[in-house]
Order: structure tokens, then sequence, then C-alpha cells
């Protein structure tokens, strides 16, 4: 999954592409925070696999000190703040007046998003929809998993794309096609925030018949 990265961690990103490998120290002097402040950061760093710790081989006594630096992970990830692209971009898709054309951009397009977030570990569908819940929610975007029901239902607490659903509810299907690819199961769309309902939800159904392209 891609990871979300926050200001903070950003500001410390931005420090290694400019300065290279760095020391925690030279971090608390440069960011002006405390070196607890740090670790945690160079730690969710570390985790998505932007950063990465060498050790400074030391020619003296003392303890050995490490140097962090940007991964090639990390060094892709800066400026990835696409939202006019993005908004131009889904508004040719709209545009196409051709629906078979258009539905299978939409696949294609759903198919890669699903690529990039990786395959889910095995397990029921139960435990992928959770596992599927918890990689949104390190990307800042609060999902759960409501087995209450015959069917498991996947809910968004809040929306992914919130601008773009205000013009084009079609979105949404799109999203579904996404998790669809990512579960490995038909999903059909449960409930629909555009059409009036608090929250997207999405839940299996092996008999839906619905179209691709729609929700």
């Amino acid at each position: 999954m891609i990871p979300t990265v926050t200001d903070s961690d950003e500001a410390l990103l931005n420090l290694l592409r400019k300065q290279g490998g760095m020391g925690i120290s030279q971090l608390v002097d440069e960011l002006g925070v405390t070196a607890t402040a740090v670790r945690q950061r160079l730690a969710r760093l570390m985790e998505d696999e932007l950063i990465c710790r060498e050790e400074v081989v030391r020619t003296g006594r003392g303890r050995p000190s490490h140097c962090y630096q940007l991964t090639e992970k990390g060094r892709r990830s800066g400026g990835n703040n696409y939202a006019d692209l993005v908004d131009v971009l889904w508004a040719e898709i709209r545009a196409i007046d051709d629906p078979e054309i258009r539905v299978g951009l939409l696949r294609r397009i759903a198919k890669q998003l699903a690529e990039r977030a990786g395959e889910l570990p095995g397990g029921s569908l139960e435990e992928k929809m959770h596992r599927l819940a918890e990689m949104m929610k390190q990307r800042h975007i609060p999902f759960e998993v409501d087995e209450s029901g015959e069917l498991p239902v996947l809910t968004a607490v809040a929306c992914p794309y919130p601008e773009l659903v205000e013009h084009d509810k079609s979105i949404c299907a799109m999203e579904r096609m996404l998790f669809s690819e990512v579960l490995g199961e038909t999903m059909r769309i449960s409930g629909c925030r555009p059409l009036g309902d608090a929250c997207c939800s999405f839940e299996p159904s092996s008999a839906s018949k619905l179209p691709v392209g729609e929700p």
C-alpha cells in the first residue's frame, strides 16, 4: 500500500533529500524537536520502507552510531501532490462517450491500484476485509468491518475521494472494482454517501449481476 506521509514526516524526508544520510542528533538540531519525536518519526518511515538505517563504523571506542537515509522508495515519494492532475484526468474519463470504453478504462485503473496496494495474505474473506480496513487506516482513511449481519460489510467511515465524489458518484464504482480485485471477491455497494447514506459500504455478493461500471 502506498504510505501516507504526514507534514512532520515530510519535513524529515526533505532534510534527508537535501543532506543525504543524517544521525539522530543532526535531525534533532535541524527539526527543533526532541530525540524521542525524531525516533518515532524514523520508526514510522522505516516501517513504510521510505528510509533505512546504516551503522556507522567507529575507529575508536564508544557505541556505534547510526545514519538514516532515503531508500529508493523514499526518493520516489517526493512530489506526490497530484490533486489537480487527478481532477483533470477524472474529468477526461467522464467525458468518454462510449460506456464500454469508459468501463474498461475504469476496470484497468482499479486493477492497477489493486496491484499497487499489494496482495492480502490468505485467509477467510472476513480476515481479508479486516486486513484491508487496517491498510486503509494506515493511510489515515478510517474503514470498519461489520460482521453482525449475514454478510460482512466494509464501511468507509470517511470518503477517500471527497472532492471527486461531489462531482461524480461513479468514483464509487471504481472503488468497488478496486476492493473486488484486492479481496478476490465480487463486491457490491450496499450504501452510497452521494446517494444519501451515512457512509459508503461494500459487501460481497457472488450472486450480484450489477454491470461493472454501475454502483
